[in-house]
Formats: structure tokens, C-alpha cells, sequence
């Protein structure tokens, strides 16, 4: 199948879940080109992922279509300038020294970046993402933070070979995420799925996935 219809059959199958809101699909164009990308945008994809900063900033200059941007892999602080210029929202937020350098890129050009907290639920130590003992001092960091706007959570589940030992995980995500929402004003996107556990994620209440394989195919590496 092409780039076109495996997306479009990801997007219906997602569609199928019986739920008031929309699941965001996330095409993530890590070591895809270009052509694959636009394919996936002209298909009806409103959102792209890129794991790299310096990647995503040499495919977007020649992309030439409109989708919301999202890094969804780790950020050093000292690329925080670059991200904030090239993404509309950074999914890996994880420290407060990296939230502070975010903070202070996007004041640099004035801009307020939305962002995502990435939890490390799983406590996997091989794994970025805040661990949930710390988790609301970086929120109440972020939260007092003037160019930044926290809009929810990401999460990268353990790649087991049963992906139904994810969903207790995804289950405890959801939670707290609901739990958070009650407090926050702009707390929308629970981000949390990917290629080989995205229907579990949904099934659990995820509300963005990040899917790369099944609609591009296997990565080619260099």
C-alpha cells in the first residue's frame, strides 16, 4: 500500500473509536524524505512528528505544505532556539532546565510555544521523561513560565512483545492526565501510541498518536 492509503486506514481506524473527541494522528517522518511527507499531508495529514531538530529543519525548508509541527524526540537545551522556530509544539518536555531554556528561546522571538511534559511512567532509566514524584514541580515550574503553555502529557510506553502489558500504563496516563485536566487551562492532548501499541493507547484514551512505520514503512538508516 502507499504512504496514502496506509494513512487513510490508520485515520478511519481511529475514527471507528466511539469517543467525543477526535484522535490526533500524528504522521512522524523521522529518516523519511520529503516526497513521503507531502504524500502523507496531501492524504489528509494535519500533523507531522520529527524525532531531530537539525533533520527536521533541512526537510521543512523545501516541505512547501501547511501541518502543524510537532518534535516528539528528546531536546538538548542547546538546540531549544532552533525548536522553538521550526515546531508548534514540542511533546518532550522532561526538566526543568530544559523547560527554562524553552522558556527563554521562545521570549527571544516572542512567541508562547506549546509544549508537552513527557512522563516516564514505566520508570525506564534507559527512557527520558519525568518521573511521576516529580512530576508537579515541573508543572508548577512551567505553569509560572510567561512563554510557555502546557498542553498536556506524552508518554513512550515499554516496546513489549504482548503490547496488552502497555495498557495498565496507558491506563494510569489516562488518569492522570484527566486528573491534571481539572486544573489546568489549556490541558488537551494526551499523547501516548505508536506503531506496534497505537490501538491499545486509543482504546485507553489517548487522544494523539505518533505513527511512522505502518504509514511509511520501515526507516531507512544511513
Amino acid at each position: 500500500m502507499s504512504v496514502a492509503e496506509n494513512f487513510r486506514a490508520i485515520r478511519a481506524e481511529l475514527d471507528s473509536f466511539a469517543r467525543n473527541e477526535k484522535i490526533i494522528l500524528v504522521a512522524v517522518t523521522k529518516n523519511h524524505g520529503v516526497e513521503q511527507m507531502r504524500e502523507a499531508i496531501d492524504a489528509g495529514a494535519t500533523d507531522i512528528g520529527e524525532n531531530r531538530v537539525q533533520e527536521a529543519a533541512e526537510k521543512f525548508q523545501t516541505l512547501d505544505r501547511a501541518a502543524r509541527r510537532h518534535l516528539i524526540g528528546h531536546l538538548q537545551t542547546n538546540k531549544a532556539k532552533a525548536a522553538v522556530k521550526l515546531f508548534d509544539v514540542i511533546q518532550s518536555v522532561d526538566s526543568q532546565h530544559l523547560a527554562a531554556a524553552v522558556d527563554k528561546a521562545a521570549s527571544s522571538i516572542g512567541k508562547v510555544q506549546d509544549i508537552l511534559i513527557q512522563v516516564n511512567v514505566a520508570r525506564e532509566p534507559q527512557k527520558s521523561g519525568v518521573l511521576l514524584e516529580d512530576l508537579d514541580a515541573l508543572i508548577n515550574f512551567v505553569d509560572a513560565a510567561k512563554n510557555l503553555r502546557l498542553r498536556g502529557l506524552m508518554m513512550i510506553a515499554p516496546n513489549f512483545s504482548d503490547v496488552e502489558e502497555c495498557r495498565p500504563l496507558f491506563k494510569k496516563m489516562r488518569e492522570l492526565f484527566d486528573a491534571l485536566k481539572t486544573q489546568q487551562e489549556n490541558f488537551d492532548l494526551l499523547s501516548m501510541g505508536m506503531t506496534h501499541d497505537y490501538k491499545v493507547a486509543a482504546e485507553e484514551g489517548a487522544n494523539v498518536v505518533r505513527i511512522g512505520t505502518a504509514i511509511f514503512g520501515e526507516r531507512l538508516y544511513t
